[in-house]
This record gives C-alpha cells, structure tokens and sequence, in this order.
C-alpha cells in the first residue's frame, strides 16, 4: 500500500475531531470550510475575526506541516505529490468545488465531520454521495481513461 501514515493520520484526525469540537462547544459555530467562507461578508466586525483566523489557520498549518512534517514523523515523505494538473484545470477544479459545496449546502468537512457527528440525516445523504462518487471517479480514471 502507498502512502499509509497511520501515526500522522491518527493524530491529524484527533486534531481536527478537537478543532471541530472546541469551535462547536466554544462559539456554537458548525466547522464547516464553505460555511465559513461563505459567509465572511457582510457579518459583525466579531464574527469576521475568527471565520479569518480559521480561514487563516488552513493554509499555514498546511505550510508549516509540509515544512516540518517530514522531520518529525519518517512515515511522511520529503516532497510533495505531483498534481500533474496545470494552473487552467486548478482554477476549473476549485470553482467546481466551490458550486458542488453551493449545491449540497455544505462541503466534506462540514457533512463529513461536523453533519456526521451531530446524525444529521441531511449529512448522512451527503456523505453517501461524497464516496459513491469518489469511487466513481477512481475507477473511470485508473480503468476507463
């Protein structure tokens, strides 16, 4: 098998269980990234400050994983995977991304993790969705084309 990293998965998965956990107990807020975006404007000068630290938040704790990661844990390569997709297809598949999570009123995070933990039947849809898809998708690209 490529690319398992029980360790850094395990942890990763608490981290972001606890994230969620905190942001729902602490301000009542549902941690769902499109959500968050989503809905940055207009809102109190309040609610602004910490949808951008966890906006914020995102990318940075990426960099810095990819940065140090690989020091900390041997499971983790030193390089980065190849994406194999140009700049034109990066933007098409984000602004795909972005209308799928429009139109199933949220995004995996927020179904997957938050939706899924508080049984929502609504997220439940969504989840079942998300990986018949997904499955889908593997097998067109690695049998198909």
């Amino acid at each position: 098998m490529e690319n398992f990293t029980p360790l850094t998965a395990t942890i990763g998965g608490v981290l972001i269980g606890l994230s969620a956990t905190l942001l729902w107990a602490f301000n009542g807020r549902t941690a769902g990234v499109s959500t968050i975006f989503g809905a940055m404007f207009p809102r109190s000068p309040g609610d602004v400050a910490w949808r951008l630290a966890f906006l914020v938040g995102l990318p940075l704790g990426a960099g810095l994983g990819a940065a140090y990661g690989p020091d900390l844990f041997a499971e983790l390569p030193d390089a980065l995977p190849e994406v194999g997709l140009g700049p034109v297809a990066l933007v098409a598949a984000g602004l795909l991304v972005g209308v799928g999570t429009r139109l199933g009123n949220g995004c995996t995070s927020g179904h997957g993790i938050c939706g899924l933990a508080r049984l929502s039947p609504r997220s439940f849809v969504a989840v079942g969705t998300f990986f018949a898809t997904a499955v889908a998708t593997v097998f067109v690209m690695r049998h198909v084309l």
